[in-house]
């Protein structure tokens, strides 16, 4: 499992509703591609955003990383929405979940 970690500011005074409509579009994009596993976005109270991707694999996460509409959206994040940003890339080592009806459960 990949895991990448997107943090992210937004540009004061960036149009919100069209980068909204461009993290919907990657979204659609990315969930339909092979080896997509989960999308999750987060918001801290200081305004920095966290999005956490996951992909089964590298090669998963190489073809959706090349996808030229992303390269496109990439770009324009830097030309007109975000501040700063930070991505790291990070291989999962362990897994396991928790549930009060199953306790712990090892997943690799």
């Amino acid at each position: 499992m990949i895991v990448i970690s997107f943090r992210s500011r937004i540009r004061p005074g960036c149009d919100l509703q069209a980068l909204d409509r461009l993290g919907t579009r990657m979204y659609e994009l990315a969930s339909a591609m092979p080896g997509f596993v989960s999308y999750q976005d987060f918001t801290a109270a200081d305004g920095e955003s966290l999005t956490l991707i996951e992909f089964a694999d590298h090669a998963s996460l190489a073809a959706w990383r090349d996808h030229p509409e992303h390269r496109a959206a990439q770009e324009r994040g830097r030309l007109e929405f975000f501040s700063d940003y930070r991505i790291q890339v990070c291989e999962a080592v362990r897994s396991y979940r928790f549930s009060a009806a199953e306790g712990r459960v090892d997943e690799g």
